[in-house]
């Protein structure tokens, strides 16, 4: 066994269909430790970055759409870093097949996922197909700080010039 990450996306139509908790109680099956959680409005250069591997297929700017809320007009996502033993693969069994129809019916997506009649899978979930894409997923969905152990290299840099909204 080896101590892996993921990440765990919670898309909008989960949040819409209020599946949080569900989600949630569903990874908990896993014994895994979660290591960072955040509400995300997902911007474009977020969304595109996360499935630049998907670029040049006809469906990306659905997945586009899709992930920005602009399907279901909840412009929000609830990201989520697990840490443990096989973590990728324990996650992966849990949340289901990418294709709803094809997803074990207990599963997160065989259970709550469906295809709607314009094509679009609303599967509820993203989660990490590999330790390498876990890295390159947690690093763009957090920053260091956000995770409550320092899971990949770090270090301190000092930056000029950096605007940052602050409370009031």
């Amino acid at each position: 066994m080896a101590i892996q990450q993921t990440l765990i996306i919670i898309k909008p139509d989960g949040l819409v269909k209020s599946l949080t908790g569900n989600v949630i109680s569903r990874l908990a099956e896993a014994k895994l430790t979660i290591m960072g959680a955040k509400v995300v409005r997902v911007s474009r250069q977020l969304a595109e970055k996360h499935y630049e591997h998907l670029k040049d297929k006809p469906f990306f700017e659905e997945l586009i759409e899709y992930i920005l809320g602009d399907v279901h007009k909840t412009h929000r996502v609830l990201a989520l870093v697990y840490q443990g033993d096989d973590a990728i693969v324990k996650i992966r069994d849990i949340v289901g097949h990418t294709d709803p129809e094809k997803a074990n019916p207990v599963s997160i997506r065989g259970a709550y996922g469906r295809i709607t009649t314009s094509g679009v899978f609303e599967n509820v979930v993203h989660a990490s197909s590999s330790p390498e894409d876990a890295e390159k997923e947690i690093k763009l969905w957090f920053e260091p700080a956000e995770i409550v152990e320092d899971m990949y290299p770090i270090k301190e840099v000092t930056l000029d010039h950096v605007k940052k909204i602050v409370w009031a």
